[in-house]
């Protein structure tokens, strides 16, 4: 950030800590106000910057081409979020059954298209910083081009698929998963019984406009790394070799 800004850049920072450097040093910022983070793993934090640039593309959209009637729309949806998130936390009985099943398994998957790939990453990064596990976030369309090579009936493959215009592309996806003979947990949107009757293992999520989808669907993959981890006998709160804060380069 200090080199962006000698080059005469400005900066914006999103932060939750009231007074950290980041904050101190840049041009301007929004504070997260999520609250303490008391585990090693972000979970809240990264959900509320979800929301945060949720609202940023808002704001830079209504300076731009969008109307106000989808600007009202956009804003209504994020005040729908809260009772979304309550109902995808009720999965948490579902994801910890599946994570007794799966958590002797030493290798996953997590794949996605579009706003569900980087959700992929997230959380094939908690399964690992909390679990030990080795995990992969991969963007599903480009699954043939490595990681299917890694599939076989002990490395479970997480699938983000919930109500979207990619749908029909990612159940093609999941299909050459099962096609290999890989345990498939799937993510999907209330009511799909097309891939209830595909997968291994499904976990029902409510429905939200696409750019939203990350923050419901996250939190089972959370919860699954949080079971899965307890399973296996973890420190969930002070993961080995993590730090909370970073202070060497």
């Amino acid at each position: 950030m200090r080199e962006i800004k000698r080059k005469g850049h400005p900066t914006l920072s999103i932060c939750n800590v009231v007074g950290s450097t980041i904050a101190n040093e840049a041009d301007g910022g929004i504070y997260l106000h999520a609250g303490p983070e008391i585990g090693v793993a972000s979970t809240k934090a990264f959900t509320s910057q979800c929301v945060v640039t949720s609202l940023l593309a808002l704001y830079f959209g209504r300076l731009h081409h969008l109307s106000f009637d989808a600007g009202m729309r956009v804003i209504q949806q994020l005040q729908n979020l809260p009772d979304k998130v309550r109902a995808a936390l009720d999965t948490n009985d579902a994801v910890r059954r599946i994570a007794e099943k799966y958590a002797r398994c030493n290798n996953f998957l997590y794949l996605g298209r579009q706003f569900n790939f980087p959700t992929a990453l997230e959380g094939a990064l908690k399964l690992k910083e909390i679990s030990y596990i080795h995990a992969e976030g991969y963007p599903a369309a480009e699954m043939k081009h490595g990681p299917i090579a890694l599939v076989d009936r002990n490395t479970p493959s997480v699938f983000l698929m919930p109500h979207s215009l990619v749908y029909d592309k990612v159940m093609a996806n999941l299909q050459e998963i099962k096609a290999r003979g890989g345990p498939v947990i799937a993510v999907v949107g209330e009511g799909d019984t097309v891939a209830a009757d595909l997968a291994d293992d499904v976990i029902e999520i409510p429905a939200v406009e696409e750019f939203l989808q990350p923050i419901v669907s996250i939190i089972p993959l959370q919860l699954l790394a949080y079971h899965i981890a307890v399973c296996r006998g973890c420190d969930v709160d002070k993961p080995r070799n993590l730090a909370k804060s970073v202070t060497v380069e």
